[in-house]
């Protein structure tokens, strides 16, 4: 196999831990617990990075997504056009906000939502109005964009993109988070940029929902103590700005990481009996997760758990299928969606990860075939 770029994890671990310790120190020092110069740094920082005017920092990524319905007008009655194939907190999200969450397939050789689907689903509504659609960038991998933002603009939509695993991804050149209305990270820790606890953002070129976002995320206070809107508490706090601010300039060089071990998987699998991750033409994927997909699944979780190699479904269960959720949310045909989360194991994923750890992987799964 050919050699790949690899960082040493201790080095890259003290020199971001350095960076961190003074980051942490700064905010003590300042007395600022809440707000403040750190959380608007990061906040434009990080909307740069995207290639929109405004960020918006907030408590978490389900939060992102009920700050970015709210501030789109988004509510009771409305109905919301989403996968059923993602994490759970996508559709808990548009329940908060009020919405009608509607639930499509995915891609028959993907992950991301399936515009013939989602163009199925307007034929058929259920009652409500058609508000938004939120295609979900699962794995690091960009949704189809072009055509779903077609179908949104047809129908008068909203696009709210759900970016908590695609920090940095592209697609055609235009930075997940870049292309719809708004849209929303998560920055849990193991994201692909993660604080040291729970945080999120919405992004937006649209300087109205800016002004939105800006005001429901705290109460709806224009003015300190007055609510010219109704709002809720959901804030990034200094600490964890100023972490994600110490670690953003890392991003680029740990997605190359993802995609060097991505590469290297890639070349060691091929002609076995599974399905690679797709890749979509045009887009730039970071492998938030390397998810493979084979018939015989829980088999080879099995066989990798004794060779000392640990695996991950994301997701097990498709969210009409939830105990939660089943029977009371409206959806058409989700066989795709269905079939994947049978199919689905995520093999290790880490910019630290090192050669000989992915080599070790590609060993035991060909030693299973």
């Amino acid at each position: 196999m050919t050699s790949i770029p690899q960082t040493d994890p201790r080095a890259s671990y003290l020199a971001q831990r350095e960076s961190i310790d003074a980051a942490i120190r700064r905010v003590l020092e300042s007395g600022w617990y809440i707000g403040g110069a750190e959380v608007e740094a990061f906040e434009a920082a990080f909307a740069a990075a995207i290639g929109v005017a405004h960020g918006i920092g907030c408590a978490n990524g389900t939060d992102a997504i009920e700050l970015a319905l709210r501030a789109c007008g988004i509510g009771a009655g409305d109905l919301v056009f989403t996968v059923s194939h993602t994490a759970v907190a996508t559709v808990a999200a548009i329940e908060r906000a009020g919405a009608i969450p509607v639930l499509v397939d995915i891609e028959r050789d993907g992950f991301g939502m399936d515009p013939a689907a989602l163009a199925a689903a307007l034929r058929a509504r259920p009652t409500g109005r058609p508000a938004a659609v939120i295609p979900v960038h699962l794995y690091g991998e960009p949704a189809a964009m072009r055509p779903i933002l077609d179908l949104a603009r047809t129908h008068g939509l909203r696009v709210i993109e759900d970016c908590a695993q695609s920090h940095g991804a592209s697609l055609d050149g235009t930075m997940t988070g870049a292309w719809g209305d708004i849209g929303c990270f998560s920055f849990y820790p193991t994201k692909n940029l993660g604080a040291l606890g729970d945080g999120g953002i919405v992004v937006t070129g649209d300087a109205g929902l800016d002004a939105a976002a800006r005001e429901i995320r705290e109460y709806g206070w224009r003015e300190r103590y007055v609510s010219a809107r109704t709002g809720i508490n959901t804030r990034l706090d200094p600490i964890q700005a100023a972490i994600l601010a110490a670690k953003l300039p890392s991003l680029t060089a740990d997605n190359a990481r993802r995609r060097a071990i991505a590469a290297r998987y890639d070349s060691g699998l091929g002609g076995l009996d599974l399905r690679l991750p797709p890749r979509r033409a045009g887009a730039v994927h970071v492998y938030h997760q390397y998810v493979i997909r084979l018939g015989r699944r829980d088999a080879l979780r099995d066989h990798l758990r004794a060779a000392g190699i640990g695996t991950g479904i994301h997701y097990p269960v498709p969210v009409h299928l939830h105990p939660a959720y089943r029977g009371r949310i409206a959806h058409g045909p989700l066989g795709e969606s269905e079939r994947a989360a049978l199919e689905i194991v995520s093999l290790p994923m880490y910019p630290q990860m090192s050669d000989a750890a992915a080599d070790r992987a590609i060993e035991a799964i060909r030693r299973f075939f």
